[in-house]
């Protein structure tokens, strides 16, 4: 197997300790954003979890919210959820949150503990791709191993 750089090793390494035999792989054209990851993968846009972090504004905490790659967050009914208001995180907090740049945010192996959220649309699909830790870099998971993999409570949080 080839060596994986430095970021998708550790998420390779969160995934192992999750025992659900995922496994990362590192694509040659770009994951950054969702359509790029779709047309890297070769499947629908929708089949990529987005992780999108935010900073609940009372306590500092970071909330991630995973959707589906097409779907934008609807922040009213993430903050309803957190039970305070939120903002979208800015590059440092994301990083210092979760260890890893925007881009490559993957939904499990954070620096610190991170509240999930997971849009209950996931569950549309048999096969979800996620980022893994560098703009390259992916793996694929069902939806129930999603919820299972962050403990995230499934929400309706898309704007409609």
């Amino acid at each position: 197997m080839k060596q994986l750089k430095r970021s998708a090793e550790s998420v390779q390494k969160a995934l192992e300790r999750a025992g659900m035999g995922l496994e990362v792989v590192e694509l040659p054209a770009s994951t950054r954003s969702a359509k790029e990851a779709a047309f890297a993968i070769g499947c629908k846009v929708d089949q990529i979890a987005k992780s999108i972090v935010f900073r609940a504004t009372e306590s500092d905490r970071a909330v991630m919210v995973v959707v589906r790659g097409s779907h934008r967050v609807d922040e009213g009914q993430v903050a309803t959820a957190v039970g305070e208001a939120i903002e979208k995180a800015t590059p440092d907090f994301v990083r210092e949150a979760t260890g890893y740049a925007i881009g490559g945010v993957p939904p499990c192996g954070h620096l610190h503990p991170v509240l999930v959220l997971l849009d209950e649309g996931l569950r549309d699909f048999e096969a979800l791709w996620a980022a893994a830790g560098t703009p390259n870099a992916v793996f694929s998971l069902t939806p129930e191993q999603l919820v299972e993999l962050t403990g995230g409570r499934l929400l309706d949080v898309v704007v409609r």
